[in-house]
This record gives C-alpha cells, structure tokens and sequence, in this order.
C-alpha cells in the first residue's frame, strides 16, 4: 500500500508524514511548514527538460578542448577521449580506465538510465517498479563521480601556474562538461520516485 493510499502525504524538507486534506488546495507541513504535495508538480516536464538540456550539451562536451596545456610557448589541446588516449599512449591503464568511467560511461548511463525511466513511467512500460527504483537508486550515487575530471583540472590549474614556462587553461570543453553533470543530478532530484509505484498500481498519469 502507497502512503498517499492511508492518507498520507510526506514534507520533502524534513521527512514529517501529514494527514492528507482532500478539502485544501494547499497543504503544509505540521511540523516545519513547508509545502506538502502529493507528488511533486510537473515532475515528469521539468526532469524532461533538465535531461534534453544536458544531451545538447554533452556534445560539446565531448567533442570541444577539456582544457590547454602550455609548455614553453607550445600549447596541446585536448578533449575528454584524446586524454584517455594520451593516458593509454603513456601506459596508464588504471587512470585511463578511471577516467573513461568517470567521464565518458557515468554521464552516458545517466542520460540513457533517466531517459528510460521517464519513458516507463510516461507510456506505462510493463517493467518491474524494484528494477526501476534501483536503477534511480543507482543513477543517484553515481552522479557525485562524474565530476572527476573537472576535480583534476582544477586541481592541475591551481598547481601548473609557471607563466611562460608551463601552465594549464580549462577549455569550453570543461565548462560544457560540468553543466551536464549538474543537469543530470538536477533531473535525478526533480524525478519524483513514486510515480514508479504509481505506474505499477494505476494506469493515471501523474504528471
């Protein structure tokens, strides 16, 4: 049995469970006042939006200099696979393999994982609701990792700061890169899990 079936609605602000009121357009919490809803507004939409948005900007992200190395007077750009592939040229497997988890395999997922659940819940796919909470669950953890190569870059460019004689520049690659992170963990906190329940007990769009 779902919460919202006993009556019940859950604070998002500090967890309080309140009596539902059929009669109120507006409900608050009984403990901290904050604003109850029996799921969140236009979930589906704004996760949606914040997903497309990080799609278009994974390109870029891909495809532009993460950042510039400068060494006496000679700059070398590189993207997210050309540093993977230099990792590989200089026989660092481990961090090549790290590296390519974190920032080509862990964004991927996210966006392909979210995509899949938005799409089970919204056209009422016949799959198991555990499956679907774990996958969320998963997307959840996961999506503090991905932040790994910006991390080293601002580590790299706090430290490698030699004026002519070497330094290191973030690209727009870097910038294109952590706004898809942000996106993808934005749309994971907007997705409203219990619309996985809702689908498995009811044919109602819950949008």
């Amino acid at each position: 049995m779902r919460a919202i079936d006993a009556g019940l609605l859950i604070c998002h602000e500090c967890h309080q469970l309140n009596p539902q009121q059929p009669d109120s357009d507006k409900q608050f919490c009984t403990r901290c006042g904050g604003h109850v809803h029996a799921r969140r507004p236009n979930s589906l939409v704004r996760t949606w939006a914040l997903l497309l948005t990080a799609a278009v900007l994974y390109i870029p992200a891909n495809l532009l200099p993460i950042m510039t190395v400068n060494s006496l007077g000679k700059g070398q750009s590189d993207t997210i696979m050309s540093g993977v592939i230099e990792l590989v040229n200089y026989g660092m497997l481990p961090i090549a393999a790290v590296v390519f988890v974190a920032s080509i395999l862990v964004p991927t997922f996210k966006l392909v994982g979210i995509a899949l659940l938005l799409y089970s819940v919204q056209r009422h796919q016949p799959m198991s609701a555990r499956q679907r909470i774990l996958m969320y669950r998963f997307i959840e953890w996961i999506g503090r990792w991905s932040m790994l190569d910006i991390f080293v870059i601002a580590i790299l460019v706090a430290v490698v700061n030699f004026g002519s004689l070497a330094s290191i520049v973030p690209g727009y690659g870097a910038i294109a890169f952590a706004s898809v992170v942000v996106l993808t963990m934005l749309a994971a906190l907007t997705f409203d899990p219990r619309l996985i329940w809702d689908n498995t007990d009811s044919d109602e769009d819950h949008e």
